[in-house]
């Protein structure tokens, strides 16, 4: 199937969530609403086209690990404590084929594009030198051609700009203009409104303190965090914080005003930071009453599907309490933690930030069986079985000379932890699924790898083949949607909202860059609801605040909604 619909009615305004639902039962009821600020703002003309999806096969009730032509490095076999952090990844669709392919950090080999081919077989394609941590996939430039962006352990971030071209001269490596610093973690979206995408940096301080010695503490400070803002030559710098140890940074609205907030995680004990996007500029709050200690993922999702959002941090817990697993714990506990009081709001454990009814977010990770999950990496939502609840995936392991030197290989081994929502917003292990690996993940991302519906898995390990979990659960379908907006410079709508509503609920999803640990995001968004749900409606909030609403969109369909002026 493959059509082609123009659809002209929308909406405008800073929405947040509920406001974007209540305006779809509005549009429903044939009102249109318009609720300023921005009522300036042009009705925007879409178009809407769909194929279907492809036909899952086979369904064998659980997830099928696959070896992916990558393997992140060390530069010596024992493995150093920073070097112990291993790298992370990113999937998208940088030459716009159709297929979502995998870019791959290292520490000391080539980087890797895996270029996606169909039917989960891969084209190897080695890029660059390494020495890398994050990775994003953006159009920087507001080209139409995604880009490729590394932070580097020990100087600034590289910029591999998308030529457009094909084969090996489509990536063409330069720098990001006017962005010097060496960074660790970075998120992008439209933070200014004005149509194209900047940039959050943070730095790892603890680490470069170690590699710089006494020229970094002559420096006054650390690095820190900053916040680049694009323009048309380049990047004007400002600088929130003087000191960062960020291993997350997450782009959430934190006050549900409809714009972009700031929220940073923070290693080695150092409270994690936020700022508010207000009219005096970026204001630092504190949002929350507990937070993890060594902060080390964040992302953000709607678990039980009632418009607000969650917010998800994971930190090192052991997910057993034998006196076997605390044993392998108990040395490094008592070189890394220091004795908590009544009074610290750090825990070393997960937390999950729920918005309560009086607007105040509360950590309810007991509750939810989510404060523990061992030593624990990248953690991403996503509705894993399209079942229509987000459901979560934690990678964990470490290996690291002077934490385990009481293990063989100086080696903390842990299973990876699949956590089934139950539909209410609690979480049970799911040992079932077959996403136990204990091969020491770092980063991870989730996608539709083979274009049937549902999200694969993929881990960039350390110094063990990076995986790709193919999904093959049974039941449920689903909804893709990409969203594309040429005539500005931020093409793939990063910052959009979007609102899916159905016979069997609604459900909530942002489109974001990154995500999680030092892993970038599709742009291509996943809805999954239960088998014979009948789709009634699919709002987008677009980054400037105008707002479309769909109502020709089908189960079990890939559908692209192309804005033009």
């Amino acid at each position: 199937m493959n059509t082609d619909r123009f659809v002209g009615h929308a909406l405008t305004g800073s929405l947040s969530l509920k406001l974007l639902t209540a305006l779809l039962v509005l549009t429903a009821c044939g009102q249109v609403v318009n609720n300023s600020p921005t009522a300036q703002l042009p009705t925007p003309q879409i178009r809407v086209t769909s194929v279907a999806l492809a036909q899952a096969q086979p369904c064998t009730n659980t997830f099928v690990a696959h070896t992916l032509d990558h393997t992140t490095v060390t530069t010596s076999k024992v493995v150093a404590l920073y070097e112990s952090n291993g790298a992370g990844l990113a999937i998208n669709d940088p030459d716009a084929d159709g297929d979502l392919d995998i870019v791959l950090a290292n520490l000391n080999a080539p980087n890797t594009i895996l270029w996606n081919e169909g039917g989960l077989i891969f084209r190897t394609q080695r890029l660059g030198d390494g020495n890398a941590r994050a990775v994003n996939i953006v159009d920087v430039d507001g080209d139409g051609w995604q880009d490729i962006v590394f932070t580097r352990r020990f100087d600034k971030p590289a910029y591999w700009r998308n030529s457009g071209q094909a084969g090996e001269m489509r990536f063409i490596e330069g720098t990001l203009p006017d962005v010097h610093n060496p960074f660790y973690s970075m998120n992008w979206g439209d933070l200014d409104g004005d149509g194209d995408l900047d940039l959050v940096t943070g730095s790892y301080d603890t680490e470069l303190r170690k590699q710089e010695g006494a020229i970094f503490d002559q420096r006054g400070g650390g690095v820190g965090l900053f916040v680049y803002m694009h323009t048309a030559d380049g990047f004007v710098a400002q600088r929130l914080a003087d000191q960062a140890d960020a291993l997350a940074i997450l782009l959430p609205d934190l006050n549900e005003d409809g714009q972009l907030d700031i929220l940073v995680g923070n290693d080695f004990n150092r409270p994690d930071y936020a700022w508010l996007h207000t009219d005096l500029g970026w204001t630092a709050t504190t949002p929350f009453r507990s937070t993890s200690e060594n902060t080390m993922s964040l992302d953000v999702g709607d678990i039980d599907n009632d418009g607000k959002t969650e917010i998800f941090a994971t930190d090192m817990k052991p997910y057993q309490q034998d006196v076997q697993t605390l044993a392998t714990w108990l040395p490094m506990m008592n070189k890394m933690t220091h004795p908590a009081s009544s009074a610290d709001v750090q825990h070393t454990e997960n937390v999950l930030q729920i918005r309560e009814a009086d607007g105040r977010f509360r950590n309810r990770a007991y509750a939810r069986l989510l404060d523990a999950t061992g030593w624990s990496w990248s953690s991403k939502f996503g509705d894993l079985d399209n079942d229509g609840f987000l459901d979560i995936y934690v990678v964990n392991g470490m290996i690291a000379e002077g934490l385990f030197d009481h293990l063989p290989g100086n080696e903390l081994i842990e299973e990876n932890r699949a956590l089934h929502n139950d539909g209410s917003g609690n979480f049970a292990p799911m040992p079932a699924w077959g996403l136990g690996s204990t091969a020491s993940g770092r980063g991870m991302s989730m996608a539709d790898l083979d274009n049937d519906g549902d999200l694969e898995i993929v881990v960039n390990n350390l110094l063990s083949p990076a995986q790709l979990f193919e999904n093959q659960l049974c039941g449920g379908s689903s909804l893709a949607v990409d969203l594309r907006w040429p005539a500005s410079q931020n093409p793939y709508a990063i910052g959009a909202q979007l609102v899916l509503v159905t016979y069997t609920g609604t459900y909530y999803r942002d489109l974001r860059a990154a995500s999680g640990y030092l892993s970038g995001d599709p742009t291509r968004i996943h809805f999954g609801f239960p088998a014979n749900t009948t789709v009634q409606r699919l709002a987008v909030r677009w980054p400037d605040g105008a707002v479309s609403s769909i109502d020709t969109v089908m189960a079990g369909t890939q559908v692209t909604v192309e804005r033009y002026e």
